[in-house]
């Protein structure tokens, strides 16, 4: 394996230039070209970067100085991409979600395995200091039995936003709304924090956009296999778009991760039971003076994400390199996609969900 591993960039909208954005800031990696179904998208993404373009991304695939490609398309082409990435020997990094069907991300996994590529999924945020904190604790027992978790993504969305892609809040190609697209990098970490989910019960809405098939409202009530309880709430309708937030609760500590940052650590140390407190406050002064800059800018503006992606493409590249499981692989991957499912399927029928989904 060459010392510097080149990238390929396959779906030039928002997300495909903060991945090509991303690759150039990596020591090792070196961005060798982009592809697009829209010409003129793939020539202005390659154009930025200085690198060869591509209408046709199987032409691109062709390319020895190639080793990973990164799918940044609408999420329903996800895996009919990326099986074509893995049969021309070539390493996958998907976008979130791995797909919209368990089918589609089983057969995903699959070609993976069948052609000795890796396959990583995109959750970057189990990269960020705060997550890699939170599950250090919980590894070692300091919040005790965890009992209750909560997940909310209240986030706005406008409908220009909607409007400005015809893939966009449709079942076809998103898969989903506020869930499937803002909520699952949320619903990730709900999961691989608190442990694996047993059920649901959930309720979902489209209540302040037009033209769209899903929902932009959705609560979930959660039922954890460890015994603990949950909630799951998100929406792209709240003006002008909060912080995505996670509360964590055990028998001797809790946790709340606030747009990204861990905001609150509590924990009680035996034998005296003593509370520790840890906690990185927030600049009230900046707050107070302008409350939209005191909230993660991505709850109002996709195109605005943390370096997140760049530490978990590292890890796909020492993965490699070392012939290891990325941390998120397609197995991981695919957690959040069965919860999301569970959670519509719970919602249009009005029962009570159990995981696995058959």
């Amino acid at each position: 394996m060459a010392e510097t591993l080149g990238f390929g960039v396959i779906g030039c909208g928002v997300i495909g230039h903060k991945h090509a954005q991303e690759i150039e800031q990596l020591e090792g990696a070196r961005l060798v070209a982009v592809a697009d179904a829209i010409p003129l998208r793939a020539e202005e993404l390659g154009g930025v970067h200085g690198v060869d373009w591509y209408e046709d991304f199987h032409q691109m695939l062709c390319r020895p100085d190639i080793d990973i490609v990164n799918v940044c398309t609408p999420s329903g082409m996800h895996a009919d991409i990326a099986i074509e990435v893995a049969k021309a020997g070539k390493h996958v990094i998907v976008e979130k979600p791995i797909d919209i069907t368990l089918a589609k991300a089983d057969a995903m996994i699959q070609a993976c395995r069948d052609a000795g590529v890796k396959l990583c999924v995109i959750s970057q945020h189990r990269f960020d200091p705060s997550t890699v904190r939170v599950k250090q604790e919980i590894a070692a027992g300091s919040l005790g039995k965890l009992i209750l978790g909560e997940a909310a993504v209240n986030w706005y969305r406008s409908q220009g936003y909607y409007d400005s892609g015809d893939w966009r809040g449709t079942w076809a190609l998103d898969g989903g709304g506020v869930l499937m697209n803002q909520s699952i990098h949320t619903i990730d970490l709900l999961q691989y924090l608190m442990g694996p989910v047993e059920s649901v019960h959930a309720h979902t809405a489209t209540m302040a956009h037009e033209r769209i098939e899903v929902e932009d409202v959705a609560t979930a009530v959660v039922r954890f296999k460890n015994g603990a309880l949950g909630t799951i709430v998100g929406t792209t309708a709240a003006y002008p778009g909060l912080s995505a937030r996670i509360e964590l609760f055990g028998t001797t500590g809790s946790a709340v991760i606030d747009a990204d940052r861990l905001t609150h650590l509590y924990l009680m140390e035996a034998p005296v039971q003593r509370m520790k407190h840890h906690v990185e406050t927030v600049n009230l002064a900046t707050a107070e003076a302008n409350p939209n800059e005191a909230v993660a800018a991505a709850a109002s503006d996709p195109a605005t994400i943390s370096d997140a992606h760049r530490r978990q493409f590292r890890d796909m590249m020492e993965a490699i390199r070392e012939n290891r499981e990325p941390l998120v692989n397609g197995e991981e991957g695919r957690k959040g996609l069965e919860i999301i499912l569970a959670i519509y399927q719970s919602a249009k029928t009005g029962k009570t969900v159990t995981l696995p989904l058959v």
